[in-house]
């Protein structure tokens, strides 16, 4: 059983940062694509960054990119999002993601694992 468990959000003023990370378990971590999905308020789920197994390419929506980067630390289990000069459209719950798959599809079709979520709310 796989368990993803995400921590770091909260309440912040536009153009503030947070960073959240998400702790994995029940797996061989370094052998996932990790990554992050958000659901806004009245909004659909969208993707917002990955990380390959092999933690050397990364992807990211336009709206984050230069704002937001994905990283792990493979010996403990986790993975970071690190956002920078938030805004008030970032606002949502943020879900940690894994897949099997070499590549995470933007469309979340191929994501075996979600974690709950973390809230991030950006005022402005």
């Amino acid at each position: 059983q796989v368990q993803l468990v995400e921590s770091g959000g909260g309440s912040v003023q536009a153009g503030g940062s947070l960073r959240l990370s998400c702790t994995a378990s029940g797996h061989s971590f370094s052998t996932y694509s990790m990554g992050w999905f958000r659901r806004g308020p009245g909004k659909e789920r969208e993707f917002v960054a990955t990380i390959t197994w092999s933690r050397m390419d990364t992807d990211y929506i336009e709206a984050v990119k230069g704002r937001f980067t994905i990283s792990t630390d493979n010996a403990e289990n986790t993975l970071y999002l690190q956002m920078k000069s938030l805004k008030p459209e970032d606002s949502g719950v943020y879900y940690c993601v894994a897949s099997r798959s070499g590549v995470m599809a933007r469309d979340g079709k191929n994501v075996d694992y979600w974690g709950k979520g973390t809230l991030v709310t950006v005022s402005s």
